[in-house]
């Protein structure tokens, strides 16, 4: 099984994909984290990537999927695993290459779980998650930035899933454990078919 999980910035991704990994032992992709980590290492692609997030932008589409098929290459197993996808897709042109990507490797995405939250909330969270953890992007003016271009870039993956039969909307503004119990039901249902 193959999860896009979807949903703006601070709506709990990364919360509710170590909650999904646990219990169906999906292989978790963060592309944050992907870039995170060749940031810190101080990598080319680090580098290059670093210009774009610092000022909270997406990185160009096909240095996305470069590291994204590079990640495949490395990491044999996570066919037979499953994956989530954390981060990626963020664009309908994202979306559509992933999907060929995939179907190169004899699968696809089997549901889009959209984590939906309200706006002041986003903005909390990510405020109180960037005094916790040092995170350079979780400042208010760099939040905000983050929020528009997920508005203006991301937000119409939504619709684009709709369309495609797969996505499943989540209320986001509970506590970890409900949303997790809506996202493990909805998950439980489709492969019960």
């Amino acid at each position: 099984m193959n999860i896009v999980i979807f949903g703006a910035p601070g709506s709990g991704k990364g919360t509710q994909s170590e909650k999904l990994i646990e219990r169906y032992g999906l292989h978790h992709i963060s592309t944050g984290q992907l870039l995170r980590d060749n940031i810190a290492r101080g990598t080319h692609l680090g580098k290059v990537a670093n210009t774009y997030i610092s000022n909270g932008n997406l990185i160009p589409d096909k240095l996305m999927l470069e590291v994204l098929e590079e990640y495949f290459q490395t990491h044999p197993g996570i066919r037979e695993t499953g994956v989530i996808f954390d981060g990626f897709p963020r664009t309908i042109p994202q979306a559509e290459a992933l999907s060929e990507m995939l179907a190169k490797l004899g699968t696809e995405i089997h549901a889009v779980v959209g984590l939906e939250v309200d706006e002041d909330e986003l903005v909390r969270r990510m405020i109180e998650r960037g005094k916790e953890s040092g995170r350079a992007d979780d400042k208010l003016e760099t939040i905000k930035n983050r929020l528009e271009v997920y508005h203006n870039q991301t937000a119409p993956l939504r619709e684009y899933y709709i369309g495609k039969g797969s996505y499943h909307a989540i209320d986001g503004n509970r506590s970890v454990e409900e949303i997790f119990g809506d996202i493990a039901c909805k998950l439980d249902e489709k492969t019960a078919r």
